[in-house]
């Protein structure tokens, strides 16, 4: 454990490395993109948010921000999959952070070519404008689901890569074309590879959502997938500074880095915790059109931290049964609730 002082020059450091630095997130509309955003603000960085363009102007999540942190934030509307828009985008910038993603695995099932287009191409217009551009940090975002169910555990970062959904195909591309521009272009890529980010604001195509929102619409009786599979669960504000911190290390250029809690759940110990907070006498069902292909489905991911602890000295702050709490009583609050489609499954 950091010690109290030592935290303290910790958060110093990092304020001092992002006061002024200009940044750019994209992906900033979405789950862990805004709470990324609202960290970066107070840090006092210029923070310049790729939000998806849509003809209601719409910003997704960070609509949602007070005046106070909107007014700081230069709004940036366009489409990932655009390389004038990406390159516009990143002009002036010293640090991008490349979030932006088609995220839910069971819709690329149905979709791949999407898929391709947002998570792959995307990715490669951040890597080509940074290169034109010569950006001083670029940090693209992996998952943890390029690695397919463990073959060990915890799983580090030199475990093999397994394509088991069209999603994490087109994100294990995404990594190795960061890869190849680090190696051929010297580009200051970092790889940062987030397990199972959760917390207010997630997708209702994500299993805590499902679960809660089910739960608080009335359910008795919620429906899952596979309940055997274990997830290690890492808080949405903990990840954001786990970006941060990797971002603030010089030393994690050309790494791939986990941010994990490298501990573990199953789904169906996960959905008990849930269930006892809100209605202790719901049940379970299995519904099968939540089941993945039987060789898609990822059975086990248990990350390892070390190499983001010996790197930054992260630590994730809040056990999963406190963030599970802290998730429900943002769900709880009418405005929130009412944006979920807990009684469908969400693709």
């Amino acid at each position: 454990m950091v010690g109290g002082q030592q935290i303290k020059e910790v958060i110093k450091n990092i304020m001092e490395y992002f006061k002024n630095k200009n940044v750019l997130v994209t992906g900033a509309d979405g789950f862990i993109g805004s709470h990324l955003v609202e960290q970066l603000v107070s840090l006092n960085a210029n923070v310049r948010a790729f939000v998806f363009y849509n003809s209601f102007n719409n910003w997704g999540w960070a609509d949602t921000f007070p005046p106070d942190i909107k007014n700081r934030i230069d709004f940036f509307p366009g489409d990932i999959r655009d390389y004038k828009r990406v390159k516009d985008a990143l002009e002036g910038i010293d640090i991008v952070f490349h979030l932006a993603a088609l995220i839910a695995i069971p819709f690329s099932y149905y979709s791949p070519e999407s898929y391709v287009d947002t998570n792959t191409k995307g990715t490669l217009n951040i890597l080509l404008a940074s290169k034109e551009l010569k950006t001083k940090r670029v940090l693209v975002t992996s998952t943890s689901e390029v690695y397919g169910t463990a073959k060990y555990v915890p799983i580090d970062e030199k475990h093999p890569l397994q394509g088991q959904s069209p999603y994490s195909a087109t994100k294990i591309a995404a990594d190795k074309l960061s890869e190849s521009f680090r190696l051929s272009f010297d580009l200051p890529i970092t790889i940062v590879r987030p397990f199972n980010t959760y917390g207010p604001r997630q997708s209702a195509r994500a299993v805590i959502p499902t679960i809660i929102t089910q739960l608080l619409q009335g359910a008795t009786e919620i429906s899952l997938g596979e309940l055997n599979s274990t997830r290690d669960f890492v808080y949405v504000k903990d990840t954001a500074l786990g970006f941060i911190k990797i971002a603030a290390a010089l030393n994690t250029i050309g790494e791939e880095i986990n941010i994990s809690t490298q501990k573990e759940i199953s789904i169906g110990d996960l959905a008990k915790v849930i269930i006892s907070e809100i209605n202790p006498n719901a049940k379970i069902k299995v519904d099968e059109n939540r089941l993945r292909p039987t060789n898609s489905e990822v059975f086990r991911l248990l990350g390892s931290n070390q190499k983001l602890k010996e790197f930054t000295n992260w630590i994730p702050s809040l056990p999963i049964e406190e963030g599970i709490k802290e998730s429900i009583d943002w769900f709880r609050k009418e405005e929130n609730l009412l944006r979920y489609k807990g009684n469908i499954y969400n693709l």
